[in-house]
């Protein structure tokens, strides 16, 4: 009721515990506070927050526009909405080094697990499209060195992105993750992978856990969980997924309004009303107070 019982120093404790025991992890990427209450439900271990989710959510296209205030008030709603520790997109960090180290109190304040910061240049561009530019090492090794002085909670995982491997090859790629785990990264999330092999490649070259992305339409093909587990990877998002189902559905939904003239033929496609009182816990608030929750409801 109200907020996920387990305070946020706790799910990390957990988190950190169980991303060492070398288990894949599978975070779906959330789109608001009860869409990441259902990726909980279903049994899944985490919850990731989308830079481009929290983008489009506002209208906006994947370059860099969302604050960090923005970005910390969204994902804190929708992290302490769940059991599960809850990743978030920070982009370059908002900035240089001291911002980027406010940067990553405000989001432990937030009550996140954890972070990625990327090594793009500013204005920074979605990690699957075609132009993308990166920072020299020495800047993007001083990003992650700030992040990790920064935080105040040793299980606030400080993650590592780099985009260089569509700029400059898996070879660069390999040697940048090496030099930021050096730097104090607790993982590496290698973006723009071309094959299951290079997945692989960095898993092996590293001592730290190594994140795939799943995102549909992209540089990488859709590879398998189990896939992706025998190729050494620790963690997989689906990050804008959830958001392109939720926007296809309605889509379809107001053609049909369109069409029809309401939306009977789609009853069978939606969410029951019982089922979404259901994943929001009705009862609970009931329990804690009958004047709240006093009807029933029908099937």
């Amino acid at each position: 009721m109200l907020h996920a019982p387990t305070p946020a120093h706790e799910k990390r404790r957990l988190f950190r515990e169980r991303l060492a025991s070398g288990e894949l992890m599978r975070f779906p990427g959330a789109f608001n506070p009860l869409s990441a209450q259902l990726i909980e439900r279903k049994g899944f271990e985490g919850v990731y927050i989308s830079g481009a989710v929290l983008s489009a959510d506002l209208g906006l296209p994947d370059i860099g526009l969302t604050t960090l205030t923005e970005v910390a008030q969204r994902a804190g709603q929708i992290a302490r909405m769940t059991e599960l520790p809850a990743i978030v997109d920070a982009d370059t960090g908002f900035g240089e080094p001291m911002n980027l180290a406010r940067t990553i109190q405000i989001l432990e304040d937030a009550g996140l697990a954890g972070t990625h910061i990327e090594d793009q240049v500013n204005p920074k561009r979605c990690g699957h499209l075609d132009g993308k530019e990166v920072v020299d090492e020495a800047t993007a090794v001083k990003r992650i060195r700030a992040a990790v002085q920064a935080r105040r909670d040793p299980n606030f995982l400080i993650m590592a992105r780099t985009d260089i491997r569509a700029v400059e090859g898996l070879d660069a790629a390999i040697a940048r993750s090496q030099r930021l785990v050096e730097a104090g990264a607790d993982a590496i999330f290698p973006e723009a992978m071309r094959s299951v092999e290079e997945f692989r490649a960095v898993a092996d070259a590293l001592e730290v856990p190594v994140l795939a992305n799943m995102t549909e339409f992209g540089k990488s093909d859709l590879f398998s969980v189990d896939q992706l587990r025998e190729a050494g990877v620790r963690m997989i998002i689906w990050p804008v997924s959830l958001l392109r189902m939720a926007m296809g559905a309605a889509e379809r939904a107001l053609d049909t309004l369109t069409a029809e003239g309401h939306l009977t033929s789609q009853l069978g496609a939606m969410q029951h009303r019982a089922d979404l009182y259901d994943l929001i816990d009705y009862e609970g608030y009931n329990a804690f107070d009958s004047g709240v929750f006093n009807f029933d409801i029908e099937k």
